[in-house]
């Protein structure tokens, strides 16, 4: 009886000791597979980014193609400049040595510019079959006006900040509500949009 108690004890220290030997091996083994992952993951991600970075290389190819076919149809001038921002393609025309950009394509607060944006989206979408977020500018409308947007977001901020009262501004496009709820947030107050298109406004709250 009693060298069966001892080889019995033998034997489970032979196998404990191969379970620790075997955990120790595949934590040993896990530790190094850590870095290789985090390299295939981050592999992974860029190659992820640039696909992406491709199919929206190609939205913006497509839309300026559409767009250089429309003004040659209406004899306007302008030369097209594309580009990726974000997550979105960017597609300007811009003064060429022709002639300036066709402001008229923008129209009474952006009007004929939104109008012109949906349809090149739509143009865009037939080809790719996919919805797109291009954004189309003429004649540096939307820079200009972004940059106007932002210095009176910083304004009502202040007198927000000042005031501790809730301010509403005048109607404005999507893109124009964007700009300034981006600033807003940025400065660390609150900001949502109200009312009915195309009289949708932006209401700029304390935090």
């Amino acid at each position: 009886m009693s060298t069966h108690t001892e080889s019995d004890t033998s034997s489970t220290e032979h196998t404990t000791a191969e379970a620790v030997d075997g955990v120790d091996t595949v934590v040993t083994e896990a530790a190094a597979a850590e870095p290789v992952a985090r390299e295939e993951a981050a592999e992974g991600d860029r190659g992820t980014r640039s696909r992406r970075i491709a199919e929206l290389e190609r939205e913006a190819e497509i839309a300026a193609d559409f767009l250089e076919t429309l003004l040659d149809i209406a004899d306007l001038d302008g030369d097209l400049e594309v580009a990726v921002e974000g997550d979105r393609a960017l597609v300007a025309i811009v003064d060429s040595e022709d002639g300036p950009a066709p402001r008229r394509l923008v129209g009474p607060n952006a009007q004929v510019l939104e109008a012109l944006q949906e349809l090149t989206r739509l143009a865009v979408q037939a080809e790719t079959g996919d919805r797109s977020r291009l954004m189309l500018d003429v004649a540096n409308y939307r820079a200009d006006r972004r940059a106007a947007l932002v210095a009176q977001a910083r304004r009502i901020v202040a007198e927000v900040k000042e005031s501790g009262e809730a301010r509403e501004l005048e109607p404005m496009t999507a893109f124009e509500r964007k700009v300034i709820h981006d600033e807003v947030l940025a400065a660390g107050l609150f900001s949502e949009s109200e009312g009915e298109e195309p009289n949708r406004y932006v209401v700029v709250r304390p935090a």
